[in-house]
């Protein structure tokens, strides 16, 4: 009686102490989303050549397909960073893992687009660079963003080099 009792205690008080470990949402890991959307992210020549660089951040849900759903523009830098990026979401489908027992799970993902000036940059790339920042189109929100329960995931970061 005594035993039995013991491992109903210990039973009880290990499953009520456990804490649900989430697994990183991404299949593969942290490292496997980076290199995901760096292989998916293409940005467009005329990104490039304006020298455009800035923060893009969404929020966006997954089912337990891993399917996106209602994917939400919250910060952008400038608009013309932002195609590229939903092309990119868009590939990721079916490989969002969510929580056991949701049915649908909020992420907010921010991308860092940034331009790797080269030794050989000039006046004119710091006149193009200029020349974007002072006619960039920030997308900003201006109500109130409900959060409810996402999880903030870590910025992906792509860079690139001056157009050939």
């Amino acid at each position: 009686m005594k035993k039995l009792l013991l491992i109903i205690i210990l039973f009880v008080t290990t499953n009520s102490f456990a804490q649900q470990q989430l697994a990183f949402p991404f299949q593969g890991g942290n490292s496997a989303m980076m290199q995901f959307f760096r292989d998916s992210l293409k940005l467009s020549d005329g990104i490039k050549h304006i020298k455009a660089s800035g923060a893009v951040v969404f929020k966006f849900s997954a089912d337990e397909q891993g399917n996106l759903k209602n994917l939400v523009i919250y910060y952008a830098d400038d608009a013309i960073l932002v195609p590229p990026i939903i092309e990119a979401m868009k590939k990721s489908t079916r490989k969002w893992i969510i929580p056991d027992k949701e049915k649908l799970h909020d992420f907010v993902i921010p991308f860092m687009i940034k331009y790797n000036p080269s030794d050989k940059d000039d006046k004119e790339t710091q006149k193009a660079m200029y020349n974007y920042y002072a006619k960039r189109k920030p997308i900003t929100s201006h109500d109130q963003i409900p959060l409810n329960l996402a999880t903030l995931l870590p910025a992906v970061t792509v860079s690139y080099d001056s157009v050939q």
